[in-house]
């Protein structure tokens, strides 16, 4: 059974950084393409930020280009976002997803899920 589990999360004033992970348990992780995404209140979850298999590729939805960064250490099976210049339309929960194969945003390609962290942006 693969499990994600997402930390990190948490309150910051507009501007400030959090640091989000997730740990993959249960399954081949280097196997598994990553990403990040969000969901606001009353609205769908989005794609953030992929990243490959070997960690060597990442990519971003253009709000966050420049502010985010993604990566992994296959070592500690773990996926790592790293928010800086934090804004009040960032506040959402944050899931982490997992799939075998070949990285993508699309969200429903994801198989594996984790239970998702809030991040609450105040002005």
């Amino acid at each position: 059974q693969v499990q994600l589990a997402e930390s990190g999360g948490g309150w910051v004033q507009v501007g400030g950084s959090l640091r989000l992970s997730c740990t993959v348990s249960g399954g081949s992780f280097s196997n598994y393409a990553m990403g990040w995404f969000r969901q606001a209140p009353g609205k769908e979850r989005k794609f953030v930020a992929i990243i490959n298999r070997s960690g060597e590729e990442t990519f971003y939805t253009d709000s966050v280009k420049g502010r985010f960064t993604i990566s992994r250490d296959n070592a500690k099976n773990t996926v790592y976002l790293q928010m800086n210049a934090l804004a009040p339309e960032d506040t959402a929960v944050y899931f982490c997803g997992a799939r075998a194969g070949f990285w993508t945003e699309v969200e429903g390609h994801y198989h594996y899920w984790g239970q998702g962290t809030q991040v609450t942006v105040s002005p």
